[in-house]
């Protein structure tokens, strides 16, 4: 059963960014769309809500504004409107455990201002149930497509082709539900799907029987086409079922030896949308995104989505 795409918006250019992108998506998806704007009242008046409106009534007026926006560009798209008064953490969560989908605005690292930021979006994402897509200010469509021949708008042109998806791969964890999702993304894109995974070559231990010592590190055998070409085996065995599932998909493989999230970050400069895991703890207290996670939801400019996994 298809259930909403659900969009966070604040009143910020990113949350109007995002709520564009959730509509694209569940143009492709075929879905309807849940606009959530979520309020608290504060002891004091906030400085950001105009003195000729309650807090309220500035609630209300953000939320209204940004789902016009989605339905003057998407007039075909069944939009619906969801006001939560409630802890902005908890209520993006209870949305998303609604919704197949929930996208938000980022400003992405030393940015300032709007509740998906910072500390606020990384225990969003560390929280949901469901993937979350985090989409920068200034995101339009445009990005969305490789560059158009003399400039033409890739709206103007339809068949322009998608920018790739990319596959954050982790070979110790190669859950299938981030694996499914970045292989529909790039289905519903009639794009090529780039799957990247880095690895690092083990120090091995010189270990003498006579030493009370603990074992001295020395190097590991130097990254070559031994350990690269093992490596691309395992993640060709890891996608082999999804290429017989998915074979309208082209796949290209991208292994390397060094850290994951500056390969990834190499991998995405042209990508339309990136796709990376995070384990799910199972506590809520224990939730978190992981180091790779934080670190390209904080840099890398295309769209992430964090998918929840065991």
């Amino acid at each position: 059963m298809l259930h909403d795409i659900a969009v966070g918006v604040d009143g910020s250019p990113a949350g109007l960014a995002a709520a564009h992108w959730a509509a694209r998506e569940a143009g492709r998806r075929g879905t309807g769309l849940s606009v959530v704007h979520v309020w608290h009242p504060h002891p004091r008046p906030a400085p950001y809500v105009p003195l000729d409106r309650t807090e309220h009534q500035w609630a209300e007026q953000i939320l209204r504004e940004a789902a016009d926006a989605v339905r003057g560009a998407h007039p075909a798209l069944r939009v619906s409107e969801r006001l939560v008064c409630d802890a902005t953490v908890a209520a993006l969560a209870g949305a998303a455990a609604d919704a197949d989908l929930l996208v938000l605005g980022s400003l992405g690292l030393g940015a300032v201002g709007g509740f998906v930021t910072g500390s606020v979006s990384q225990r969003v994402v560390a929280r949901s149930p469901k993937p979350v897509v985090l989409v920068r200010a200034g995101r339009s469509e445009a990005g969305e497509h490789l560059p158009a021949v003399d400039g033409i708008a890739p709206e103007e042109i339809p068949e322009t082709p998608y920018r790739p998806v990319v596959l954050g791969l982790d070979l110790a964890h190669p859950c299938d539900e981030l694996v499914e999702f970045a292989f529909d993304a790039a289905r519903r894109r009639g794009t090529v799907l780039r799957v990247v995974h880095a690895f690092k070559v083990q120090a091995r231990s010189a270990f003498d029987p006579a030493e009370t010592a603990a074992p001295a590190a020395v190097p590991g055998p130097a990254p070559g086409p031994e350990a690269s070409a093992a490596t691309e085996g395992a993640v060709t065995g890891v996608l082999r079922p999804w290429r017989e599932k998915y074979p309208a998909v082209p796949v290209t493989q991208l292994v390397s030896e060094g850290r994951a999230a500056v390969a990834l970050l190499h991998a995405a400069k042209d990508a339309g949308l990136l796709v990376v895991g995070r384990r799910a703890s199972g506590h809520r207290l224990g939730a978190h995104t992981g180091p790779v996670a934080h670190a390209v939801m904080h840099h890398v400019g295309c769209p992430v989505a964090v998918v929840p996994h065991d």
